[in-house]
């Protein structure tokens, strides 16, 4: 079994459980898992973990990420898109013009707060939001602090207004659309979302399933590079078992909460530098290494 990662083009309709599943039976393997689940109406870039490179999946479900979406301005649901029941309509209302609602998109470029949609995966007492939502149990959704790197009007009709938006990691468009519809004064929904971006995984990089499934293990993409935007250490040779056993080494280095280490070229996991010495966080190893240990 190969280990690496793979950028999928999930379709809309599909859950990230789902695109799980199915590349668990095209690699032959229960170790896959994402980074940053896409809701099931939306489509676009899902990158996924498979073998040992789930391992590191952390590592990548922090990074920015950039959607292309679509606000329907005149009814909100309880889910925050079309998947949800209506729960207010307006009806023969003055659609905003270019000019206000890039006046309105504007106050939301920066740190905000946020309050994520009930029908979401963020656990509540232990139990997943839209469980609860879905019971129809009364309980209250806690804020939180996202960034917003950018948010750009690309079109607007009489009811829809297309945005494209790079956002930090949390950060949910469906409660976005709901805020910017609140700040207009206008009930609005999500009709359609398209994830363009995770990190350094591109939607037009992104491969279907059928593409996945005719490549097979030579469309995974190596553990290293996809970890590239992290600060490198490169460790001498004598000290690689140490860093492999969990043993710190002296290193004179600045402090770094997350470094990629390597040695003669070689990928051998994540580390930190606490207070002069290195130590590792999450250990690489090959089927050939564990055959050998």
């Amino acid at each position: 079994m190969s280990d690496g990662f793979v950028n999928v083009n999930k379709p809309a309709g599909m859950t990230s459980h789902d695109a799980v599943n199915r590349l668990r039976k095209i690699f032959g393997t229960r170790k896959v898992g994402h980074a940053g689940t896409l809701d099931p109406q939306a489509s676009g870039v899902l990158p996924v973990a498979v073998g040992s490179a789930t391992k590191f999946i952390e590592y990548l479900a922090a990074r920015e990420k950039s959607y292309r979406a679509q606000i329907l301005f005149g009814i909100s649901t309880d889910s925050g898109d079309l998947e949800g029941e209506v729960i207010a309509r307006a009806e023969n209302f003055i659609p905003p013009t270019n000019e206000q609602l890039a006046d309105v998109l504007s106050n939301f470029v920066g740190e905000i707060e946020q309050r994520p949609p009930k029908f979401s995966a963020i656990k509540i007492h232990g139990r997943k939001a839209y469980d609860l939502a879905r019971k129809n149990l009364p309980f209250e959704m806690p804020t939180r602090r996202v960034k917003i790197f950018r948010l750009s009007l690309v079109a607007l009709t009489d009811s829809i207004a297309t945005v494209d938006v790079e956002c930090g990691a949390g950060t949910y468009i469906r409660s976005l659309a709901i805020d910017i519809g609140e700040s207009l004064n206008l009930p609005t929904t999500l009709k359609s979302l398209i994830r363009t971006r995770v990190g350094d995984f591109k939607l037009t990089d992104a491969l279907t399933f059928d593409a996945i499934e005719k490549i097979g293990g030579s469309c995974l993409l190596p553990i290293d590079v996809c970890l590239n935007h992290l600060p490198t250490f490169e460790l001498p040779a004598h000290r690689v078992r140490a860093f492999m056993n969990g043993l710190p080494t002296t290193v004179a280095a600045a402090d770094e909460p997350i470094v990629r280490v390597k040695a003669d070229g070689k990928f051998l996991g994540v580390g930190r530098i606490e207070r002069g010495e290195l130590r590792s966080s999450k250990i690489y190893s090959t089927p050939q290494d564990e055959a050998t240990a």
